[in-house]
């Protein structure tokens, strides 16, 4: 039981009487109870934490990177770098000296040479002919007319592959009639026929395949 002085008479009694039983007076005791603080902190308390706290990260930005992250990011820093093309490359490579020849060669033509050209590739691509044949051809009164100095130009200013011209016209003999090997060479090379040269015509019999 916790004891108190009695406001009036100064005798300790009991804080929870109600009137002193020495003096009489009533509520004997009027001394207010303390408040109940709860402890809390300190303002030096938080200015202190505050401050390790603000050490600590600085050490941590400041401080080395370990060795092998540093090496990592090193790494991936130099294999991101684009690469710069070597000079070899594909798209540094020119193109070969006569990939324009053919063309500067039609350039250079006169315009009925160039007429015969035209002439040229529409018959090339509905049939087999030999140069002579093809020469023959455009420049025969029953065929375009052309000069045959013009013809001749036109047909040599063409990149033609000759020995698949025979090929072309044996497999156009072939499909209308029968031939034997020697007859299909004799008919592909003769001057009353398609005028290819005997070798040109022994290599597009066989490549037609009658010559087994």
């Amino acid at each position: 039981m916790a004891l108190a002085a009695c406001r009036e008479c100064k005798k300790e009694i009991s804080t929870e009487a109600l009137t002193c039983p020495n003096c009489g007076v009533g509520t004997p005791t009027t001394s207010t109870p303390k408040p109940n603080h709860k402890p809390g902190l300190s303002k030096n308390f938080v200015i202190l934490v505050f401050a390790i706290i603000a050490v600590v990260i600085w050490s941590a930005a400041n401080s080395p990177p370990d060795p092998d992250k540093k090496s990592i990011m090193r790494e991936i820093a130099e294999s991101s770098t684009v690469k710069p093309l070597a000079e070899n490359s594909v798209a540094t490579k020119k193109s070969p000296a006569n990939a324009s020849t053919a063309s500067t060669r039609v350039e250079s033509l006169t315009a009925p040479q160039k007429n015969a050209v035209r002439s040229a590739k529409q018959y090339l691509s509905i049939g087999g002919f030999s140069r002579d044949g093809l020469i023959r051809q455009l420049s025969s009164s029953a065929g375009d007319g052309y000069e045959v100095a013009d013809a001749t130009v036109a047909v040599d200013s063409l990149n033609i592959d000759w020995n698949n011209e025979a090929v072309k016209s044996a497999n156009q003999y072939l499909s209308i009639g029968g031939f034997s090997c020697k007859g299909l060479i004799q008919q592909l090379s003769s001057s009353a026929g398609d005028k290819y040269t005997a070798s040109q015509a022994t290599y597009g019999a066989r490549q037609a395949g009658v010559c087994q």
